[in-house]
Formats: structure tokens, sequence, C-alpha cells
């Protein structure tokens, strides 16, 4: 086991690495080109799709996919009990996690519970620690999220999804050892009612909730982590004890995708209900104009930061830092992004170019799981696994 001088010595070197590294060649590059349709040594390959039957008791909606996912979900369960002993090595985390937890964190909201028992009984994984593997989404989703407007007034939203930051380090390859096991359990799902599509989402199996999606025809949204002191730790605490007045933000993000009727109406869902952790939706619609960037809190919005093509406002980017704040020095995904984006320009804007954007590092980097690329209007959704080959950015 890693001792805490040892562990604070390595993030350090960690750190000053990539401070160093987010600055220069060749950890930073030129804006990409030509990288669409995806092939060559970035791109891992395509990501599965299948159907949540809605109409399904929630106890059984997953269990198609669980059935196919199981072994892959016990590999990282595993790998996150193995990274709580290492630092509690008695064993009293996973035991309360094992025991206590479902009792700590009972009456989760709408069909969210039952889900996860359902997926508990299908994998044989203690109910515990799929409790605690929807928990963990709250805290460590670390991704670039983009909404741009043609010339055209024709909306495109895209996103990497980086996850996986300090949650073990495989020297061997220069992964993440989190980030690589997700990428198995990444999946495209078409949730459906009366065998019509109501949303689409891109997620890991095994999670309930939802970080990104879109409503075909009216809206698209992502979620971002927010970094905050007056974090989602301290409402997940308020859970516990019993306050319950907030919603888990990754569930709001599937009750928005899977009830919202309009952009407008998702928007103010996002903006006035209480969320347990301080996040970024990444909010886009189906006429010019209507894509944002809603900044919370736990309790309010911060702020609303909107598309204007007219004062030539023509996209939106958000990383996990607030808009009128730099972004942390060693993790300065905006700059590239927006730069990339500027030299695409609004004429020339379209899913090879927004792809091309989120192929540049350090936008695309060692967290980095899947691309998502989304339009609402004409109903096209597409999901691609990534891989970062060295050299390239930790985060």
């Amino acid at each position: 086991m890693l001792g805490w001088s040892r562990v604070t010595l390595v993030l350090a070197a960690a750190a000053v690495t990539c401070a160093s590294a987010q600055q220069a060649p060749p950890w930073t590059e030129n804006c990409r080109k030509s990288t669409y349709p995806p092939s060559g040594p970035t791109y891992r390959g395509s990501v599965p799709w299948y159907t949540i039957n809605l109409d399904l008791p929630p106890y059984k909606r997953w269990h198609e996919l669980m059935a196919d996912k199981a072994p892959a979900l016990k590999i990282i369960v595993n790998s996150l009990k193995d990274l709580v002993t290492a630092f509690v090595p008695s064993g009293k985390i996973m035991q309360i996690v094992d025991q206590k937890l479902p009792g700590l964190l009972g009456n989760f909201p709408g069909p969210f519970e039952e889900e996860m028992k359902g997926i508990a009984a299908v994998t044989g994984i203690p109910l515990g620690e799929i409790l605690a593997f929807n928990v963990f989404y709250e805290f460590f989703t670390i991704c670039t999220s983009i909404i741009t407007e043609d010339k055209e007034g024709h909306l495109l939203h895209g996103r990497n999804m980086d996850f996986g930051v300090f949650l073990g380090w495989n020297i061997n390859n220069n992964t993440w050892v989190v980030t690589e096991q997700l990428k198995p359990l990444s999946v495209n799902l078409d949730f459906q009612r009366n065998n019509k599509t109501v949303f689409k989402a891109s997620s890991f199996a095994g999670y309930v909730g939802m970080l990104t999606g879109f409503k075909p025809g009216l809206f698209s949204l992502t979620l971002n982590e927010r970094f905050s002191i007056n974090g989602g730790y301290l409402g997940v605490i308020e859970w516990i004890l019993g306050k319950k007045d907030a919603m888990w933000i990754g569930f709001i993000t599937r009750l928005v995708l899977e009830n919202g009727t309009s952009y407008e109406e998702a928007k103010n869902t996002l903006i006035k209900t209480k969320i347990l952790a301080p996040a970024y939706f990444i909010l886009g619609g189906n006429k010019s104009g209507e894509g944002c960037v809603i900044t919370r809190d736990r309790k309010q919005s911060l702020d609303v930061y909107e598309l204007n093509p007219k004062q030539d406002r023509w996209y939106v980017v958000q990383t996990n830092y607030d808009r009128w704040k730099n972004p942390l020095f060693l993790d300065d995904r905006r700059t590239p992004a927006k730069m990339c984006l500027n030299q695409t320009t609004q004429e020339n804007i379209s899913f090879a170019t927004m792809y091309d954007v989120l192929s540049t590092k350090p936008v695309l980097n060692k967290l980095t799981v899947f691309t998502t690329l989304m339009d609402v209007t004409k109903g096209q959704y597409e999901t691609y696994l990534r891989d970062c080959p060295d050299p390239c950015i930790g985060w």
C-alpha cells in the first residue's frame, strides 16, 4: 500500500508534469483536421446500442443489458473496492457499503431504487456496491461540452466524457485504470415507450442516471461536474441524515430527458431544481439561439450563458470551471477548444469539424472514455470510444 507521503509525492509530481505539459508540445498540438469518420490511433471502436423498455417494471428494465455487461461491471467494482481497501485496509468501509449503505441512502426517487435492485439481482453484485457505483458519478465527471450554431441556425452538440481522475494509474501503459475499465461498459441507450423512442443517451452499464443524451427533435443535454467547496459530498451527507429535498444530478438529467417536452421547460427545470452536487448543465434546443450553459450550485443557478449569434456568440464551451474564472493552470481544455472552434469558423462547423475539435489534445486526454456527437433536428446521435496515445496529458 502506498503511504500518504508517497501518495502526496506522486500526485505532486503528476501536477508539476501536467502543469508544464499543458503549455507545450507534445501534449498540446495544432488543431486536428480530417479525423472524421473516426479511425486511427485515437479511435478505440464503436459503442453498442441497447434498448431500455420503459413499459417494463423498473426492476426488469436493465436485465438484458446487465446480463451482457455483468463481467465488466464486476471488474470495475472490484477495482474501486481495491482502491478503498488500499487506504482503509481494515475493510470497514466496504463492510459499511455492503451492509449499511442501502439503508443510509434509501428512498431514491422515481424508479431508480427498483432499477438498481434489479441490476444487483442480475449481476450478483451486492446492492450497496451498485448504489456506490451510481453515487460516485456525482463526484468524478471531468468533461468538455460544446454547443455550436452554424450560419443557417442549425445546432450541434458534442462532448468528451472524461472520467476516472486519481482512480488508479497504470504505470505499465500510462493509463487511468478506471478510465480503461469504463470503456467496455460504455453503451448507447434507446429508451422506448410503446416501441417508440423517448430519448437516447450514452452511459455506463450499471448506472441508472444519465450524463449525456438527447430527445430527438427537441433538445440535447450533457452534465459536467463543477468543482466547489460546497460540493456534492455535503449533499450526500444531508441525504443520509434525512434531508431529501434535493435531486441527484444524474437522476435530474435523466428525468428531464425522459419527461421534458421543450427546450424552455428543460431549461426552467435545470435552473430551479435543488440538486445534491454543484454542476454545469449544457442544454441545446432545435432553433437559433437555443443553447446555454447553466452554472449551478446546490440550491440555485449562478449563471445562464446562452448562444447569441447576433453578437457573434455562435458557440458555448464548458469544461469544469466557471466561465468568468480562469481554468486551473494544469487543466486548461477551454482555451484549445475555443481556439480550434475559432479556426474552424461558423461557416464550417459540422459533425466532422466538431469531432476534430474534440480530438485535439488536451481536449482529448488520458481520461477521455468516449466522444458523443448530437444533432437534435436531424435525430443524428453518434458515440465513439477514444484513446489518447502517448505522448498525451493525464487530464
